[in-house]
């Protein structure tokens, strides 16, 4: 039987979150935005490692398989860069939630090769990316509401908790490589 403290590490293998308090600097920031242009090759290359059959399994009990982690950071992460160009557009935009967890279970998840979400967060990332590079101090501040959460985000603290979920679900694949299992 999993004690609480193992179930714990295989949820947050790398830890919660922790989001800035204040505006990060231009070298937080710059160190940051590297790690979001390196994780979808970083995914792809832990995807391959696990392989094909290893990605049907699930990181722990009751936890979504390696292919659901993928599309879901495809779905999570498309939502985060349309949140950044509403805060950038908007005054203070409340932003909208979506069941994270009724989406790893749409058809498309099971029915669409990993391949394409790898692809789509390469593009996406690459986007996303290029937009950060251009931002001034001014609108690192900008803010938007997310009414799951019940908080206001700086675009800065959605930098820190979009790059800790990307290493956090990485983390999770990770589980999976056979060294891992054995």
């Amino acid at each position: 039987m999993e004690s609480p403290n193992q179930d714990l590490n295989l949820s947050y293998p790398i830890g919660r979150a922790q989001l800035p308090d204040g505006s990060l600097t231009a070298t937080e920031r710059t160190a940051l935005i590297q790690q979001l242009a390196e994780l979808p090759a970083q995914l792809t290359a832990v995807a391959r490692a696990v392989g094909g059959e290893g990605l049907q399994r699930s990181y722990r009990p009751g936890g979504w398989t390696g292919r659901q982690v993928i599309h879901h950071l495809a779905d999570s992460h498309l939502n985060s860069y349309s949140r950044y160009r509403l805060a950038l557009t908007e005054e203070h935009p409340t932003v909208r939630p979506y069941d994270e967890k009724a989406w790893a279970e749409l058809p498309d998840v099971a029915a669409t090769p990993i391949t394409v979400s790898l692809t789509l967060l390469e593009a996406l990332h690459s986007r996303w990316v290029t937009l950060l590079h251009h931002l001034t101090d001014e609108q690192w501040q900008c803010t938007f509401y997310h009414p799951g959460m019940q908080r206001d985000f700086t675009l800065d603290q959605a930098l820190a908790l979009y790059v800790w979920h990307g290493q956090h679900h990485l983390a999770h694949l990770k589980l999976l490589l056979p060294a891992a299992s054995a």
